[in-house]
Formats: structure tokens, C-alpha cells, sequence
């Protein structure tokens, strides 16, 4: 049994109380998981429907050693780059509640586990959104480091090149995003360490809490005092760290807690 509320509805009391304490709040940080984004369409992973539940081939190219020893992974990551491109995967409801978040000048942090780039799609600061596990929006060579945005090699694989290779140096390239075996970017992680220990409420939305060091930041943010809401259809890892929980949607909830509170 849960020790903490959880609310399954707007029209549940604690959802009154809980856009009370947004509305009161001065310093938001926020974490995101694939959760915020399966409503643009971009599958999560390990769900029912997941990306990897349906496909254990893309999994095992997650992981760094697969990807540069094995071509047809790299060249099944660029296809699946273009298909993305073509559907055109565009910022919802919740990214753009996010940005009304900020706007208001509550916002004072946004760490996302999510590569899909659409908090800055939709409109967010890239100063205050921290990728953790990198993004789609650029690619990047294994030898060199040479970073570009992700379309100019996109271009080049719609042109028919199924694996390109980096302009600079002929080396692998990948998009920026963190394999299995790779190091995360410290700075990234530290900055957003920082935020979660400044603020005076922080949300967790559409994460299971499951992968550190992200799910660190919400035992950081209530370790310093600030209340903690998680926003998820599910239970999580770290529900005990919660000062509440609003179980459900995500499309329902955090347009209309933004809304309500601002």
C-alpha cells in the first residue's frame, strides 16, 4: 500500500491541493520520461508496446560495441531516424504545458531522460532543458566528435547513403544520443543535480524512476525540502520519495494543473 496520496482524477480534492502548491511554488524542476512523449507518437521502450517489447533486435543496438561492430544496426538506426523524420513527430499537450510553465518564470529546471528533442521543439529554453541521455536533433562522429544537426545526415541517407560516415574524418556516426556503454556528459547531469536540489517543487512526469542517475533527482529534491508530485499511469520506483501522485493521464493532468495554477 501506497504511503503517500495519489489522486485519479482533476476533480479529486488533491488535485485542488496540488495546483495549490504550483501556484505557491517559486523554483519548479522537472523530470521526463518517454511517458510525456507517447502521446506525439514516439514509442516508449520496455512497455507493452514498447519499442524494444516488439523489437529485443533494437535493444541489443543500443549498445555501443553492437552499433560499431555491426553495420546493419547502424543502417537500421539511420532507417529508422528517416521513417521518424517522415512522420513528422511534433510537441503535445504536455510539452506545451511545460512551456506555459516557464513562460509564467516558474520554471527554473527541465531534465529529461527523452531524445526526442520536443521540450525545445515546443518552445523551451534550451539553457534550462538538460538532456541526459542526448538527443536526436544532432549526430555525431566516434572519432572525431564533429556534431552536426541531425538533418544534414538524415539528407544524406534519404539520398540513398544507408550508412553515412562523418565528413570530416570517415568515421562512424551516430545521433547524439547516449548508447548502452557509453558514458553520460557529467555536465549535463550536474547541472541538473543542481536544479532539483534549488527547487521548491519538483514534478516527475512520465518516468518510472527506474534508470539513475535521473531517478536521483527526485530523492536530491526532497532531501533539500521541496515537495515532490509524480505525475505517471503507473506506480514507480521511487513512489516513497513522493510528497503526492497524480495517477493517470498525462494529457489531463498537467494541462490543467499548468493551467489552474498560472
Amino acid at each position: 500500500m501506497s504511503d503517500h496520496p495519489i489522486a485519479t482524477s482533476v476533480l479529486d480534492p488533491l488535485f485542488d491541493e496540488i495546483v495549490g502548491w504550483v501556484a505557491a511554488a517559486e523554483r519548479i524542476t522537472v523530470l521526463t520520461g518517454a511517458g510525456i512523449s507517447t502521446g506525439s507518437g514516439v514509442p516508449d521502450f520496455r512497455g507493452p508496446n514498447g519499442l524494444w517489447t516488439l523489437n529485443p533486435g533494437a535493444e541489443r543496438a543500443a549498445q555501443v560495441r553492437y552499433y560499431l561492430e555491426d553495420e546493419e544496426a547502424r543502417r537500421a538506426g539511420w532507417r529508422a531516424a528517416l521513417d521518424r523524420r517522415m512522420g513528422k513527430i511534433t510537441p503535445n499537450v504536455g510539452h506545451l504545458a511545460l512551456v506555459d510553465l516557464e513562460r509564467c518564470g516558474k520554471l527554473l529546471g527541465l531534465a529529461t531522460q527523452n531524445v526526442d528533442g520536443l521540450h525545445i521543439a515546443a518552445g523551451n529554453s534550451p539553457e534550462i532543458v538538460h538532456e541526459l541521455h542526448g538527443t536526436w536533433r544532432f549526430s555525431r562522429c566516434f572519432g572525431c566528435g564533429d556534431r552536426r544537426p541531425v538533418e544534414e545526415t538524415i539528407e544524406r541517407v534519404a539520398a540513398g547513403d544507408q550508412d553515412p560516415r562523418c565528413l570530416l574524418c570517415g568515421g562512424v556516426m551516430k545521433r547524439d544520443v547516449v548508447l548502452f556503454g557509453e558514458a553520460l556528459d557529467e555536465d549535463v547531469i550536474g547541472a541538473a543535480m543542481i536544479a532539483a536540489e534549488a527547487c521548491d517543487l519538483f514534478l516527475a512526469i512520465g518516468t518510472s524512476l527506474g534508470v539513475t542517475p535521473a531517478a536521483n533527482t527526485i530523492s536530491r529534491a526532497r532531501a533539500a525540502g521541496a515537495r515532490t508530485v509524480i505525475i505517471n499511469g503507473q506506480p514507480t520506483d521511487r513512489d516513497h520519495f513522493a510528497s503526492a501522485s497524480l495517477r493517470g493521464e498525462i494529457s489531463e493532468f498537467l494541462p490543467a494543473l499548468v493551467f489552474r495554477a498560472t
